[in-house]
């Protein structure tokens, strides 16, 4: 029985690109794809949830203006494509903010991977604000009642207790949507920014290794988000209180 075709099949290679080990320069670009990337999920977590904490708050605001402006925002990134918006903030907005530079020639007021960021902490904010609003309202009433009493302003009862109390509550939906935001950037490969999608086709389309890429690709992704996860278990571990969740 011949087993070349099996050997061949389960060659070291084939799940590893082993130039990105060896070779200097594909590693060099292999990481900074790999730090980009972080980057991106790093900063665009960050804002999504700053976002998602004001979006929540006004939605309890007494102006029906502003809730009105807030659910817009809300239904405008949740039933849009993200790289539809990505490409509406990069090519329809980012061409019309420009700036004269040095050389008196037009150039862009924010780049493409400030628009990345932008694009996708809207995007991930909108979505943060309905999981915060439903940790809201599952904070019980006699709990704000109680603040009231004491004499706390409506400002320190949302700051001090109910969004603590709420970012208990919605952490498992906030977790699950903060790890498609980590999957999410690599649609910044369609605005040219260089993470770790966008590296690992320059590298197989130059070496001819797409397959053993992919490999390398899919291993550093699942990296990602087991860190993500992981702190996000610590997280949720770290806020338990008895009488919210487990």
């Amino acid at each position: 029985m011949d087993y070349s075709g099996i050997m061949e099949w389960l060659r070291p290679d084939w799940f590893f690109d082993l130039a990105v080990v060896s070779d200097e320069y594909n590693r060099g670009r292999y990481i900074a794809g790999l730090w980009m990337t972080a980057k991106l999920a790093v900063v665009s977590i960050f804002f999504s949830l700053i976002i998602g904490a004001i979006g929540a708050a006004v939605q309890g605001a007494q102006s029906k203006t502003l809730r009105v402006l807030v659910g817009f925002f809300v239904a405008f990134f949740r039933n849009t494509p993200p790289l539809v918006q990505l490409y509406f903030f990069y090519f329809a907005i980012g061409t019309v903010l420009r700036i004269t530079g040095d050389n008196g020639l037009p150039q862009p007021l924010i780049g493409n991977f400030g628009w990345a960021i932008i694009s996708l902490s809207l995007f991930a904010g909108a979505l943060n604000v309905e999981i915060f609003r439903a940790g809201i309202e599952a904070v019980p009433k006699s709990t704000v009642e109680a603040a009231e009493a004491l004499g706390y302003t409506r400002l320190q009862i949302y700051t001090d207790i109910v969004l603590p109390l709420a970012v208990r509550i919605s952490l498992p939906a906030l977790g699950t949507n903060l790890v498609n935001l980590v999957k999410t950037t690599t649609l910044a490969y369609a605005i040219a920014v260089p993470e770790l999608l966008y590296v690992s086709a320059q590298i197989w389309s130059e070496d001819l290794n797409v397959r053993e890429m992919m490999n390398v690709l899919l291993i550093s992704y699942v990296g990602l988000v087991a860190i993500l996860v992981w702190v996000l278990h610590r997280w949720e571990k770290a806020l338990r209180i008895p009488g919210y969740g487990r």
